[in-house]
């Protein structure tokens, strides 16, 4: 019922650039707050940045800021990550969560 599904992944060249998209069920979705969040090989999953419940407010850590965007769009149950000036440690399975759910990853891999 409560489902999130990332998309987007993919091989790019440092420099270029990635639009996630992840998809939500649920007739609540626009009522929480989303993140995305991610995983590099051999390292702890870490925050990257959320959208407030209405798309008004965005955060991102500073790794990303100014190189990657979230945006949302409640009336099609989706939320975004627009990749930016990409390098090779953006490598990383990406994820998006809502409300304590969780997807089930996207890989993005910056080559040099």
């Amino acid at each position: 019922q409560v489902q999130l599904v990332e998309s987007g992944g993919g091989l790019v060249q440092a420099g270029g650039s990635l639009r996630l998209s992840c998809v939500a069920s649920g007739r609540t979705f626009s009522s929480y707050a989303m993140g995305w969040f991610r995983q590099a090989p051999g390292r702890e999953r870490e925050f990257v940045g959320h959208i407030s419940y209405n798309g008004v407010s965005t955060y991102y850590v500073d790794s990303v800021k100014g190189r990657f965007t979230i945006s949302r769009d409640n009336a099609k149950n989706m939320m975004y990550l627009q990749m930016n000036s990409l390098k090779p440690e953006d490598t990383a399975v990406y994820y998006c969560v809502c409300n304590g759910i969780w997807g089930q990853g996207t890989q993005v891999t910056v080559s040099s």
